[in-house]
């Protein structure tokens, strides 16, 4: 054990909101305190970045006309999507992929102009830059989680439309809708995987070890029943949690 180790309260409280964060589509009305919303947007400012860039920018949508058109976008790239998934089509097209209207905040998370500058850990990786915008929208998730609101991530859009739409400066590109918003509960799993779109990998396929394809040595995983909830925060019967152990 270290002497840098939180207590355990605060670890399983770590561990737990990584659980229990979901991608969320449905929403109740209702505003957002403002004092939650600045920390949210405070978690989001310390996230990681690559070369300390800092590359995330945050747009709030305030505008109800403006809330309307990228929902627009938004559904209009759900066809073009469902029209690409070939015999999937109608199963795409019955599904929930976005909360647009009715989320009580609407935030579009976009990587700023000028990146180019920024060598540091991008020389041969240029990509980096999403990636550092991403860890800042997972603070946002696993705050808005602890918080007890929902999150979801948007990303069917044309994102040279949505720039125009938000003007955005050259060179600057919005890679995230954001639905944040009060729930009458937490999907009890993934809704993807609900509806049966897809499973969760488990850990023999997604973690090797001393190159590809081979089984890393993981230690064995003891399940853990989910800790009790207030009847009705969440759909569906308990299931175990399972965490690595000896």
């Amino acid at each position: 054990m270290t002497e840098h180790r939180y207590p355990d309260d605060d670890r399983v409280a770590v561990y737990r909101v990584i659980r229990e964060r979901r991608d969320t589509r449905h929403f109740r009305p209702g505003a957002i305190d403002p004092a939650v919303l600045q920390r949210l947007l405070e978690a989001a400012r310390f996230a990681p970045s690559v070369g300390y860039m800092q590359p995330w920018r945050f747009i709030r949508i305030t505008d109800p006309s403006l809330r309307r058109a990228i929902h627009a976008l938004v559904r209009a790239e759900c066809e073009e999507t469902a029209a690409a998934c070939g015999e999937r089509a109608e199963a795409v097209r019955r599904l929930k992929l976005e909360g647009i209207l009715e989320c009580g905040e609407l935030l579009v998370a976009a990587l700023t102009e000028g990146r180019e500058r920024y060598i540091l850990g991008r020389r041969t990786l240029p990509e980096m830059d999403l990636c550092s915008v991403a860890c800042a929208i997972q603070n946002l998730w696993l705050a808005a989680r602890a918080e007890g609101l929902g999150m979801g991530w948007v990303s069917l859009f044309e994102p040279d439309e949505l720039a125009q739409l938000l003007n955005l400066p050259e060179g600057a590109r919005p890679v995230a809708v954001l639905c944040l918003g009060h729930v009458d509960a937490f999907y009890p799993e993934p809704l993807l995987e609900t509806v049966g779109w897809d499973t969760r990998r488990p850990a023999e396929e997604t973690v090797f070890e001393n190159g590809w394809g081979r089984p890393a040595k993981l230690p064995k995983r003891v399940c853990e029943k989910r800790s009790e909830r207030p009847e009705g925060k969440e759909p569906g019967a308990q299931k175990p949690e399972c965490t690595s152990g000896t």
